[in-house]
């Protein structure tokens, strides 16, 4: 039985689909008597399904030789499109990962959203999500991978949209739709220009043609610049990193899923990608600058922030940044582990963070506080997903930041200072949104906020056991490093960090009169960091400038120019017709005469530049 289940392994993102599918009787509304309710079972029930099909899998996996499975999609002379999927104990671990967060979100959706017209309609994009990022998973194809990455880009515009009646719903999901296509593009141009190379879209070919490959420094650069492309704005990386903060308008279950293994998507393609990119140093350089640039920006931006989610948002885009170097620096055991890590202590903050948004009907941070007492196991679920994320002993986050620490800084101390800073700004931030939403006075918004149901405490609460019991799965999973080769000097910078990071959030001044949490000496650095350093102001005054200023020379070149040619061709037409059926005498010499000056005036028409030239090299002689 256990053999049968891993042949159909396949089957675990289908689950998923098939859910999204049998929810559609009810999201359409042919069915309307019984309510949403039994799409989301339906959709609850394939998830369980996936859930303990994934689980035999992975343990038929552990400690095996990784197996591969082939589908021949399209088989024509020399064209050869096969889907290959990889069975092993990485790619069905993060399969069983996005099940479980899948799951939890789900749950938690059915107490979050219960009085939602549109729930049905909710479920089955959450199961079409929960497919695609499962197939990611698994995917052991270049072609697959780039359409499920597509998928995921439609799934993400549907659910950031999915309050489609209010009109900054409606602008952040184009934002974001639009956002993550630029990085799709230059993605295609890669898969294709690579498929070229290589002769194969499988990513066991493509690895042996790398070791091989003798490709000239531009083209190894281009390839490589198209390849990252996709993961950039998947990652909500710089400079496609804006559609993250605007994705936060859609419902709160689904960010869940999006801060959590969503973006962990597109950086798991890149480190498939890392053989490829090894054959350009400049590429791997890139990843560096933009992960570096993307860990400290965000994590500054985070702390100026007023909105809930927001402020935690950004700190997606942060420890993302941080796997972004971790792939250039060629370290992927320390990106898997962040990944890892980060993904279930984010999506227990969101989850805390729903609790708190559901209960108060409210997202502003100014508008908060002494929530402690009367939600306690949000409170609870809180503070154990910040020590989860940052570095703090001994959860997940502390481990996986250790191990980044000990490898940056023996090569490359800056870089592990960037580390540290991004855990101490996090370590800040969270601190700070504790404060403001737990601690100090009950505002008029939550003094009478009750705990949440046990439709989204359940959730929460089994995600905190999960979030402690992180260490204890590292450890079984043979992740964590023993005693003797553990690196005093990281650990003792990396829980300093945390400290100075958590002691500065707990100590600095915060006043709810103030526009914003934060009240910085200066108020340019406050509106800076902000309003995320004015980067969509930048891009608005630059590129959708540009981007405006070509597409209404187009219009105007279109209509005036190329219309108006063919127009006039066609009144020609017209009235030369008109014209000549007046002229209709039955004499053939007639016909003949005006077939002669129409051929007599054409030929003069075209070779008119000839004589011209000519005539001015005659006048030219005449005067010299």
């Amino acid at each position: 039985m256990a053999q049968f289940l891993l042949q159909m392994s396949w089957w675990v993102p289908c689950y998923g689909l098939i859910g999204a599918v049998l929810t559609l009787p009810w999201s359409t509304g042919i069915i309307r008597r019984t309510g949403p309710r039994p799409a989301a079972y339906f959709n609850l029930l394939m998830t369980v399904l996936a859930f303990l099909h994934g689980t035999v899998v992975f343990r038929s996996t552990w400690n095996q030789e990784p197996q591969q499975l082939l589908f021949h999609w399209l088989k024509v002379a020399d064209l050869d499109l096969t889907f290959a999927l990889d069975i092993s104990a990485v790619s069905v671990g993060a399969m069983e990962l996005v099940t479980v967060l899948s799951l939890l979100a789900q749950i938690f959706a059915l107490g979050y959203m219960e009085k939602d017209w549109a729930l049905a309609r909710f479920f089955a994009l959450m199961g079409f999500f929960e497919g695609t990022m499962g197939g990611l998973a698994i995917s052991n194809s270049l072609l697959l991978t780039y359409a499920l990455l597509e998928m995921l880009t439609l799934s993400t515009y549907l659910l950031v949209g999915f309050w489609y009646a209010q009109p900054l719903v409606v602008t952040a999901a184009r934002d974001a739709f639009l956002t993550k296509r630029v990085g799709d593009i230059l993605l295609l141009m890669g898969v294709v220009a690579l498929a070229t190379m290589s002769g194969s879209l499988n990513f066991p070919d493509i690895y042996k043609w790398a070791e091989t490959a003798h490709l000239s420094p531009t083209t190894a650069t281009l390839l490589g610049l198209a390849l990252i492309a996709g993961p950039t704005g998947k990652c909500a990386q710089f400079p496609l990193h804006l559609w993250l903060d605007e994705a936060m308008e859609g419902p709160n279950p689904a960010s869940i899923l999006r801060n959590s293994v969503v973006v962990a998507c597109g950086a798991y393609v890149l480190i498939k990608l890392q053989p490829i990119l090894n054959l350009s140093p400049l590429v791997l350089a890139t990843l560096v600058v933009i992960g570096s640039v993307t860990a400290i920006g965000a994590s500054m931006v985070a702390i100026a922030q007023i909105d809930i989610k927001r402020a935690l948002s950004h700190s997606t885009s942060a420890y993302l940044g941080l796997v972004f170097i971790a792939v250039g620096m060629e370290w992927t055991g320390f990106a898997l582990l962040l990944l890892f890590a980060h993904a279930i202590a984010k999506a227990l903050l969101f989850m805390s963070v729903g609790s708190v948004i559901s209960t108060t009907t409210n997202q502003d941070l100014t508008e908060m506080g002494g929530l402690w007492s009367r939600m306690p196991a949000t409170t609870t679920a809180f503070v154990v997903g910040s020590a989860g994320l940052v570095g703090l002993l001994p959860l997940g986050g502390f481990w996986a930041l250790q191990l980044g620490v000990d490898d940056f800084g023996i090569q490359q101390p800056v870089l592990a200072g960037v580390l540290l800073s991004v855990n101490a700004l996090t370590a800040l931030n969270l601190t700070r949104v504790f404060r403001l939403v737990f601690l100090g006075q009950p505002q008029p918004k939550t003094k009478r906020a009750p705990e949440v149901g046990w439709l989204m405490a359940v959730p929460m609460v089994s995600l905190t056991i999960i979030t402690l019991l992180v260490p204890l799965m590292m450890q079984r999973l043979s992740l964590l490093p023993t005693w003797e080769y553990i690196n005093r000097t990281s650990v003792v910078l990396l829980v300093s960090s945390g400290l100075i990071g958590c002691g500065t959030g707990a100590t600095i001044y915060l006043h709810k009169a103030w526009s914003r949490s934060m009240n910085l000496p200066w108020r340019f650095v406050q509106d800076l960091l902000g309003y995320d350093f004015y980067i969509d102001r930048i891009y608005r005054l630059s590129i959708v400038f540009a981007v405006n200023l070509v597409s209404r020379f187009s219009s105007w070149l279109d209509r005036y120019v190329v219309d108006g040619i063919v127009n006039f061709v066609g009144l020609a037409s017209i009235f030369s017709g008109e014209t000549l059926k007046y002229s209709v005498t039955g004499q053939t010499q007639f016909y003949a005469l005006t077939i002669l000056v129409s051929v007599g005036c054409l030929g003069m028409l075209m070779s008119w530049p000839f004589w011209g030239f000519h005539v001015l090299d005659y006048l030219r002689v005449s005067s010299g």
